[in-house]
C-alpha cells in the first residue's frame, strides 16, 4: 500500500475540493482571536454599570465575575468546535465560498482522543496569544548542512558495444514509475545494453494515458545520462514487430525477483538479451534492490532521479503559480525551487508585502489503506461493516490470508505501528511541536476516508489548510483533469519545496522521494517530520491521563530523533536516503 501516491476511486472517499473548503481560508482567513476575549467585554460593561449605588458593589462583583466565567467558556468552546477562530493569516488568490451555514449541520465524526484535542486547543490559544514560533520551522540537526550534492558527476564509461535493447513498460503510479524508469537506467548500465525511453502502461486504478514526454523532458533526460548509458526514443524498425513473448523477451514481474540483484539480471536476462537482441520489462515494480549494487550503479541511479527527471514546462508552469499562491513570493527561496520549478520561478529578490510560510502534510489516509490495514479507528459498527465490505471487494486476497492464519487484534496492530495515522493524531502531532493555528498547511492527495467529519479534529485546528484544487482555478486544472499522474506531480513540486514537509506513513513513495529530494538538495534547511506510529500509538495510549506538557516533550523528543543526521544503511532506498558517498558528498570529503 505504501507505494502508492493517492487512493482508489471509490464511494467511501472524500473529495477535498469540494469538502475541506466549507472549513477553511473563510473571509482571509479570519480575524484575530482577541477580538472575543472576555476581558474586553467585562471592562466596557464595567463602565456602563459605574453609577450603581455603593450598597450594589458586592452583587455587581459577583455578576461581572460570572459573566467572565461565562464569556471564558464560551471563548473556549467556540475555538474548540467553529475553524474560523484564526489569527491573520496569507489568503490564496482562489478562497472558497463561506458556508458556515452549511457547516454546522456536518455529522461529527469518531474523536479518539477528543481529551488531547481539548488541550491542543488551549496550547494553540496559548501560542497564538504569546505569539510563540516553533523550533521546528528548521532543521533541529545543523550537521545536515554538510551534504552537498554530486551525483551528476561524470562517471568513466569503458567504449563498449551495445548487447541489445531494454524496452520497458512500467506500472503504478508517477512516483511507482519514475523508482522504475530510474532502475532501468542502472539495468542498462549494468547489462551495456541501450534504453528505450520508458513507456507507462495504463491503469484502471489510475486511468491516466500519460506517456514519458508528457510528464518528463525527454531531451534533458538523454542528455544528461548520455555519458552513462545509451537512450533512443524507439526500437530500431527491424523489432518493432517482435513477438516478444514468443521468441522469449518478454520479462514480467513474476519472472524476477522482487529486489532482484544484479547477479540475477546477469545469470537470468543476459543471455536472453544476447540471443533476441532485445528485452521487454513489463511491469518492472521494484525489480532491482538496493543490497550488492555496485556503486557507480547506485551513482547513476541518484544521477537520474535528482538530475535527469525534470518536469515538463507545463507541470513547472503551473506548480510555480500554486506555490506563488501559497507563499505569496515570486522568486526562488532555495535550491530545491530552482530544481523543481526550473526557469519558472525567478532567482532575484522580489518585494513581497507578507511572504508566507508553509507546512506540507502528506496525509495517507484514503479508504484503500485504511481498509488494508485491519485496524479499528474509532467509527464503530458503521466503520467496520464499511471497511469490510470494500476487503470483499477490492483485497479477496488479502480476506483468504487471513482466512488460514488468526490475524492481530486492531489493538495489537496499533502498538506494532501498523495504523495509518488519522487527521486527528496528525493535528496533535503538530500542535504538539508548537506550530500555531494560523499555519498555512498544504494538504497533499485530495480523498481521505470518512470526509469531512473525519477531517474536522484537524481543521478545527489548523484551519488555513488548502489543496491545489483551492488554490488553483478549474480553469487552470482544467489541461490536467483526467490526469492523475500530472496533478500528482503538482503535489510533488508542492510538498518537495515547502519549508517543512510532514509525512504519516513513511512507506508511501510519495513521501519517501520527496524526503530524498529534500535531502539532496535541501541544504540542511529543509525539515521533514517523520513521527514513529509505533512510538506515537505508545503515547497516545496514556490519552486519558497524560498531562500535555509530557505529551509535548515526547512528542517532540520523537520527531528530532527521527531528523537525525544519518547515512543510508545497507539496503534501504537510495531515492529516500541518498546521504552516503555514492549519492552525495560531506565537507570532509
Amino acid at each position: 500500500m505504501g507505494g502508492k501516491q493517492g487512493p482508489r476511486p471509490n464511494s467511501l472517499s472524500f473529495d477535498a475540493s469540494s469538502g475541506l473548503k466549507d472549513h477553511m481560508l473563510v473571509k482571509g482567513f479570519k480575524n484575530d482571536y482577541a477580538k472575543f476575549s472576555a476581558y474586553g467585554k467585562g471592562a466596557y460593561a464595567g463602565k456602563r454599570h459605574a453609577w450603581w449605588p455603593r450598597r450594589h458593589v458586592r452583587s455587581v462583583v459577583f455578576t461581572f465575575a460570572l459573566l467572565g466565567f461565562f464569556f471564558l467558556l464560551d471563548s473556549f468552546m467556540y475555538s474548540y468546535f467553529d475553524p474560523t477562530f484564526l489569527k491573520n493569516g496569507p489568503t490564496p488568490a482562489y478562497a472558497p465560498r463561506d458556508l458556515n451555514a452549511e457547516n454546522e449541520e456536518i455529522e461529527r465524526g469518531p474523536v479518539m482522543y477528543s481529551r488531547l484535542v481539548q488541550m491542543a486547543s488551549f496550547s494553540l490559544a496559548k501560542i497564538d496569544h504569546e505569539k510563540n514560533v516553533t523550533e521546528f520551522w528548521k532543521e533541529t540537526h545543523p550537521e545536515a548542512a554538510a551534504w552537498k550534492p554530486c551525483a551528476n558527476r561524470n562517471q568513466k564509461r569503458d567504449a563498449k558495444n551495445t548487447t541489445g535493447f531494454i524496452l520497458v513498460s512500467a506500472n503504478g503510479g508517477l512516483n511507482q514509475q519514475r523508482v522504475a524508469v530510474c532502475n532501468a537506467v542502472a539495468v542498462a548500465s549494468l547489462l551495456n545494453a541501450t534504453l528505450v525511453i520508458p513507456k507507462f502502461l495504463y491503469s484502471n486504478v489510475w486511468k491516466d494515458p500519460s506517456q514519458f514526454s508528457d510528464i518528463y523532458q525527454e531531451e534533458t533526460f538523454m542528455n544528461m545520462l548520455k555519458d552513462d548509458v545509451d537512450i533512443v526514443k524507439e526500437l530500431p524498425l527491424h523489432l518493432r514487430s517482435t513477438d516478444f513473448e514468443a521468441v522469449g523477451s518478454l520479462i514480467t514481474d513474476a519472472d524476477l525477483s522482487k529486489e532482484a540483484t544484479p547477479d540475477e539480471y546477469i545469470r537470468n536476462i543476459s543471455p536472453i538479451l544476447s540471443r533476441n537482441g532485445v528485452v521487454h520489462f513489463l511491469g518492472f515494480g521494484n525489480r532491482l534492490g538496493f543490497e550488492s549494487v555496485p556503486s557507480h550503479l547506485q551513482k547513476l541511479r541518484c544521477k537520474c532521479n535528482f538530475h535527469a527527471l525534470k518536469f515538463v514546462p507545463k507541470i513547472q508552469k503551473l506548480a510555480t503559480l500554486l506555490v506563488k499562491r501559497i507563499t505569496k513570493y515570486g522568486a526562488s527561496r532555495s535550491l530545491l525551487d530552482r530544481q523543481l520549478l526550473g526557469s519558472f520561478i525567478p532567482t532575484e529578490r522580489v518585494e513581497a508585502a507578507n511572504p508566507s510560510k508553509y507546512l506540507a502534510l502528506h496525509l495517507r489516509f484514503e479508504v484503500d489503506m485504511v481498509a488494508y490495514s485491519m485496524c479499528d479507528f474509532g467509527g464503530g459498527e458503521r466503520e467496520r461493516t464499511q471497511l469490510q465490505a470494500y476487503r470483499e471487494e477490492h483485497f479477496p486476497l488479502l480476506l483468504e490470508r487471513l482466512k488460514k492464519a488468526k490475524p492481530p487484534s486492531p489493538e495489537e496492530l496499533r502498538k506494532m505501528g501498523r495504523c495509518p495515522l488519522t487527521p486527528e493524531e496528525a493535528a496533535l502531532v503538530l500542535a504538539s511541536l508548537g506550530f500555531d493555528r494560523g499555519t498555512y498547511i498544504y494538504l497533499a492527495g485530495s480523498q481521505i476516508y470518512g470526509g469531512e467529519s473525519r477531517m474536522l479534529p484537524l481543521v478545527n485546528l489548523y484551519p488555513n489548510l488548502v489543496t491545489k484544487e483551492d488554490l488553483l482555478s478549474p480553469t487552470e486544472l482544467e489541461p490536467f483533469r483526467n490526469f492523475s499522474s500530472q496533478l500528482a506531480a503538482l503535489d510533488f513540486i508542492a510538498c518537495g519545496v515547502s519549508d517543512v514537509f510532514a509525512i504519516t506513513d513513511s512507506g508511501s513513495q510519495l513521501s519517501s522521494l520527496v524526503s530524498g529530494f529534500r535531502t539532496y538538495y535541501g541544504g540542511g534547511d529543509a525539515p521533514t517530520l517523520r513521527p514513529s506510529k509505533k512510538r506515537l500509538a505508545a503515547i497516545l495510549q496514556e490519552n486519558s491521563t497524560i498531562t500535555w506538557h509530557s505529551f509535548e516533550k515526547r512528542v517532540r523528543k520523537m520527531i528530532k530523533e527521527g531528523q537525525r543526521v544519518r547515512l543510508r544503511r545497507p539496503g534501504r532506498s537510495i531515492y529516500r536516503q541518498p546521504r552516503c558517498r555514492d549519492c552525495m558528498c560531506s565537507d570532509d570529503q
